[in-house]
């Protein structure tokens, strides 16, 4: 049974009630917009949310994302009515504070119902368009909700998600506008004077508006929304911001600042509340949003009987599978990790049958084609290619989207240089614990030509400080094929894997043990001791510290070289084995990567017995080689370093 306007007028001023309260409880905190949106998100869950509260996994339950993350106490107040993970009232009590579940921002994983994390603008619109491709592709038939505002809007990330959604019909997604024409620092106009209606219209959607305080055109527009097939659909509804706020609604002083005692108890007599009370809910709303639990509850139950092996969850694919799909690589012979790294992916593909994505415009390029599994296309969703255009930043945060869905892997790729673009989404997959991968080639100053602006520097360092990421750099083909093995095992974060342009040796002494443990003895000579040479390189370096250490070795000298493909997995391995790899008593060490030398003073042990060959200036245009010899990437250069120490 639909709720009444009356019934839906009472939840909404009961959730505006408790929003205050959050806010002025916490004294922080950002009441326009929960009081803006709350009776578009009371209409939409009581009458239109396909939920249940007792099955938060449940796959074919209808996504909702409030895009604009501070309006979190919306998002509690909703899932607390409902009883989405027992949130009790107690605990919106402790809105913000620490170890609360009612966190500032919506946080995936923490707060119950939350589908991903949202705050930055722009990031949870994006995911939502992830999350309805996901669901087309999985045909789940459920649809995809996203509350979003004038903030998201004005963020450039809207216009490549937005216009990736048209061109595509994702029409499982359903983004609402709470347009209340009211930023932080005054009138939406004065930053802001295109026309989103027609602009969304020149992407492929269709556009719908209505008054967000009118129940009934509410109900009109979300009714008819729902009827549309084969295009995304945008509802444009005029909102005041702080509705019920006596003397500070449509002003942005209610935007990020809590009402006060004053206002609260003002707007609470308005709506007929009792001013006294706080955290104040009718016997009458609970009743509502139980009836609705229970029957999406009961609907939730049935579905999963009849779907028993539709979990809904991302599992670890099984290793040994994984192992035996890998191609096999002749030591001594050359390749260019990008090709490689293209060759393991098709080579894993039918084992990992979840991996879906693609690449920015440049899938011939970073080798990132799955072949023979085809590219979604507007309204066929069956292929497990995407051709994202040239669109990193959208790319990458509806990349998060697929993966949150839970069905999929999603993948992203883009030269490296680029990564610059696809942070913000890589940095929210870290706080979600979310198993997105990237895939960047054309990893250094090797890229040669093209010049510094599509030479990465310092981005492997950016990436390197990111918590929860792993970032691999594989020495030469076969550490490529283990890479890869890695990050499909890491479901508990997002990885990223760095591929090269040019031809590298495939070396002896690769194993995927050391792999899998970050950094490994890949070659050694002499007694090893404290006048060992200890050299330690990632990536296409480590075969240039192996020519350097032979050398050495020629002399009489011992020698060893530590390859590290993932500084992190090595940094969390035991102290005992990280002691044996790099013994504290090896002081001479020699520490080689064509990246920013940030990070890497970690394993430097005394500064007169340690030299670095780094790159901490940009790159050159010129044939790569040259290049090598102009910065120091030889083996006379790190020999030179060596004999310094």
């Amino acid at each position: 049974m639909k709720a009444t306007n009356e019934q839906l007028k009472l939840a909404a001023n009961t959730v505006r009630c408790l929003c205050a309260d959050m806010i002025d409880t916490a004294n922080s905190g950002h009441p326009g917009a929960p009081l803006g949106m709350a009776d578009l998100a009371v209409s939409l869950w009581l009458n239109y949310l396909n939920y249940a509260p007792a099955d938060e996994t449940w796959p074919a339950r209808d996504r909702l994302v409030f895009s604009g993350g501070h309006a979190s106490s919306l998002v509690y107040a909703l899932h607390h009515l409902a009883g989405t993970g027992k949130l009790s009232l107690d605990e919106l009590k402790t809105f913000r504070q620490y170890g609360s579940r009612c966190a500032g921002h919506p946080e995936k994983g923490i707060s119950p119902g939350v589908e991903v994390t949202t705050g930055p603008l722009g990031q949870g619109l994006a995911m939502a368009v992830g999350l309805a491709l996901a669901a087309k592709k999985a045909g789940t038939g459920n649809k995809t909700w996203v509350f979003c505002g004038d903030g998201d809007m004005e963020e450039g990330i809207s216009h490549e998600a937005c216009s990736f959604a048209g061109v595509n019909k994702i029409d499982s997604l359903i983004a609402v506008y709470d347009s209340n024409n009211i930023t932080i620092e005054g009138n939406a106009t004065l930053s802001m004077a295109d026309d989103t209606k027609k602009r969304f219209e020149s992407y492929g959607w269709k556009v719908l508006s209505c008054d967000g305080h009118d129940y009934d055109a509410i109900d009109r527009v979300y009714k008819k929304a729902l009827r549309i097939t084969d295009a995304p659909v945008l509802i444009i509804a005029k909102t005041h911001i702080g509705f019920g706020a006596p003397t500070k609604q449509d002003t942005p002083h209610c935007h990020g600042a809590p009402l006060g005692a004053e206002e609260t108890a003002a707007m609470k007599k308005a709506f007929g509340f009792d001013p006294e009370k706080t955290f104040y809910v009718p016997e009458e709303v609970y009743a509502l949003f139980a009836e609705r639990a229970a029957r999406f509850n009961r609907m939730a139950k049935k579905w999963r009987r009849l779907n028993p092996g539709k979990t809904g969850k991302i599992a670890a694919p099984d290793y040994m599978k994984l192992v035996e799909a890998l191609p096999k690589y002749e030591v001594g012979k050359s390749y260019a990790t990008r090709n490689i790294s293209g060759e393991v992916m098709n080579a894993l593909a039918p084992v990992v049958p979840e991996l879906f994505g693609g690449s920015a415009d440049l899938a011939p390029s970073n080798k990132t084609e799955l072949k023979g599994f085809g590219f979604i296309a507007p309204g066929d969703f069956s292929g497990r290619n995407i051709h994202y255009g040239i669109r990193e930043l959208a790319m990458s945060a509806i990349a998060n989207g697929i993966t949150a869905f839970g069905s999929f892997r999603g993948f992203g790729a883009t030269f490296f240089v680029f990564s610059d673009y696809c942070k913000p989404a890589i940095r929210l997959a870290a706080l979600m614990n979310l198993p997105t991968i990237w895939v960047f080639s054309h990893d250094s100053f090797y890229v040669g030509e093209d010049g510094p602006t599509h030479e990465p520097v310092e981005q492997l360092a950016s990436l390197r400080t990111t918590p929860g990421l792993l970032v691999f750099r594989p020495a030469d083909a076969t550490e490529t094929a283990y890479c890869w093995v890695e990050m499909l095992l890491n479901t508990n974060g997002p990885s990223c894997i760095l591929t090269t342009r040019q031809n590298l040796p495939v070396l002896e002494g690769v194993r995927h043990e050391g792999v899998s443990r970050g950094a490994y003895i890949i070659y050694e000579a002499g007694s090893q001791g404290v006048d060992t040479y200890l050299f330690i390189a990632s990536g296409s370096e480590v075969s240039l510290c192996i020519e350097a250490a032979k050398a050495l070795e020629a002399e009489g000298k011992s020698v060893r070289v530590v390859s590290m493909p993932s500084m992190e997995l090595f940094i969390n391995q035991k102290r005992e084995y990280r002691d044996a790899v790099l013994p504290e008593f090896m002081k001479k060490r020699i520490i080689v990567e064509a990246g920013s030398r940030f990070g890497w003073d970690r394993f430097r042990l005394d500064w007169r017995y340690t030299r670095f060959v780094t790159m901490d200036h940009f790159g050159a245009s010129g044939p790569y080689k040259r290049l090598a010899q102009e910065f120091g990437f030889t083996v006379e250069n790190v020999l030179k370093a060596a004999k310094e120490l």
